[in-house]
């Protein structure tokens, strides 16, 4: 028979992300995102090949990818709204973990299946955030898409992409509830 915790249950079936233009400091300190960060590497990841990696972004960075997105933007002449938000995005910040799907050269275990855990160490970074009272939102965005703007900014190599920026900080107001997928609509059992 299992044992329960209706404490970690409760607190997934509850959990809302906190929008990123809503966070504000103080932000985890080093101590503190460094437990959040084993917590996110304790992720299934099919082989034991971590195919993923953490940059750590704080606010003197983010300025930075802020600055370089006009010029960006300007190059693949996107929308000047999609650029202002992706300003927004880095600039309003103060701290973010920009998680990068790494992939190993493996024959047992498929690049997609290690990209899948890359982005299952972005949700589990952003619920020990949120299940340690931070603010946490999980972002991408045209920029982070960009092979250029991530090789240039923060020197992935040609073979990694980014799984997610997960933004934290605290919460100024608590986002309202917002409605949920229906599950028997999204299910289908299979007994025989």
């Amino acid at each position: 028979m299992p044992t329960p915790n209706p404490a970690a249950l409760d607190f997934l079936l509850t959990r809302r992300s906190r929008p990123a233009k809503t966070l504000t400091t103080p932000v985890p300190d080093r101590a503190t995102l460094e437990t959040l960060l084993q917590a996110a590497a304790r992720t299934p990841d099919h082989g034991k090949l971590e195919p993923w990696r953490f940059i750590v972004l704080e606010k003197v960075a983010l300025s930075r990818l802020a600055k370089a997105i006009p010029a960006r933007g300007d190059a693949l002449a996107i929308d000047p709204d999609k650029v202002a938000k992706a300003v927004a995005q880095y600039g309003n910040a103060d701290l973010a973990v920009a998680v990068v799907a790494s992939p190993k050269p493996s024959e047992k275990i498929p690049a997609i299946e290690q990209v899948y855990s890359a982005g299952a160490v972005c949700l589990a970074l952003l619920n020990a955030a949120l299940a340690s009272g931070w603010g946490a939102n999980w972002l991408s965005g045209w920029a982070s898409h960009d092979r250029d703007f991530i090789r240039d900014n923060l020197g992935l190599q040609d073979h990694e992409t980014i799984a997610g920026f997960i933004h934290l900080g605290t919460e100024t107001n608590p986002p309202p509830e917002r409605p949920r997928p229906d599950v028997s609509a999204i299910t289908t059992w299979v007994a025989a």
